[in-house]
């Protein structure tokens, strides 16, 4: 679980696998610790785990995050061990409750109660085993309670879509000695209207969703700051923009709120590889400041 202190997040869907290749390799020859992908509507979480895993060589993968509504909890376990298992445990799985409509209008299934789900669901995975305790395990957690289940049950939690006000709740719940790896959209672009359209765009898929826009209101955003493509001091709060030296300052004010890891997220245009790799480049680990 030794995943360093700067790490890469990116959308599965957004890339080829040929585009996943030369993606990861530029993560890991610029230093990054760990490499995060999603699920969502195309790629499948173990099988492109083992797809980065097997186009790499030191850097950690990590699901973030792998849909428990796409495979039973046996599957999950097996798919832990194994990808663990194949590439020197340099595997990390991250589960999480996705949202009501990836799992019921795409996957056919109904949405449970989120925490008591993710609880039945950790438990039956964890039966029998006397080494749950060590399994590079962590859960997708925004509110409280599934936070206090991530400290419980696993390793930690890896929150997304958040700011640091969040990350300082979620370090005094996980407590000290738990994994708290935390994303953070950035954007290499110092025009302020530029700069609010790719964030706007980014977030357009994220702002309808309920876990979400619940995250959101707890941190003191108001319908205002959420509807109608999200208000300036909503888009500039999930979005960190500027050159490298003020986006630095937003990473730092994270690992000060008690992030153990901090995974970077490229907003750009869309297509555009060339922008995202000159942000990994930018922010890479051992560059003055990260």
């Amino acid at each position: 679980m030794n995943l360093g202190r700067l790490g890469v997040w990116y959308a599965a869907d957004k890339l080829s696998p040929g585009e996943w290749a030369q993606f990861i390799g530029v993560a890991e020859s610029l230093g990054y610790g760990a490499l995060w992908y999603s699920e969502s509507r195309g790629f499948e979480s173990m099988a492109l785990g083992s797809y980065l895993l097997g186009r790499s060589s030191k850097i950690v993968v990590g699901s973030s995050i792998a849909n428990i509504y796409a495979r039973d909890a046996a599957a999950s376990r097996a798919g832990m061990q194994t990808l663990s298992a194949i590439s020197g445990d340099r595997f990390v799985l991250g589960l999480g409750v996705s949202h009501v409509p990836l799992v019921e209008s795409f996957r056919g299934h109904v949405y449970g109660k989120p925490l008591a789900t993710m609880r039945a669901y950790l438990e039956c995975m964890m039966a029998g085993a006397e080494d749950a305790g060590t399994w590079p395990l962590v859960l997708a957690a925004l509110g409280p309670r599934m936070l206090e289940l991530a400290a419980e049950l696993t390793r930690g939690a890896v929150p997304y879509n958040v700011t640091p006000e969040h990350t300082a709740r979620a370090k005094a719940i996980l407590g000290p000695d738990k994994l708290l790896a935390v994303e953070q959209k950035v954007c290499l672009e110092s025009d302020a209207t530029i700069a609010r359209q790719l964030a706007r765009n980014e977030l357009k898929r994220y702002m309808a969703l309920e876990n979400y826009r619940n995250c959101w209101r707890s941190l003191g955003f108001s319908a205002d700051d959420l509807d109608g493509g999200g208000s300036d001091r909503f888009l500039d709060a999930m979005v960190v923009w500027g050159n490298a030296s003020t986006i630095k300052a937003r990473l730092d004010e994270h690992f000060s709120a008690g992030a153990t890891h901090v995974c970077i997220q490229p907003v750009h245009p869309a297509g555009d590889l060339s922008a995202a790799r000159r942000v990994l480049e930018a922010l890479a680990p051992g560059q003055a400041g990260s």
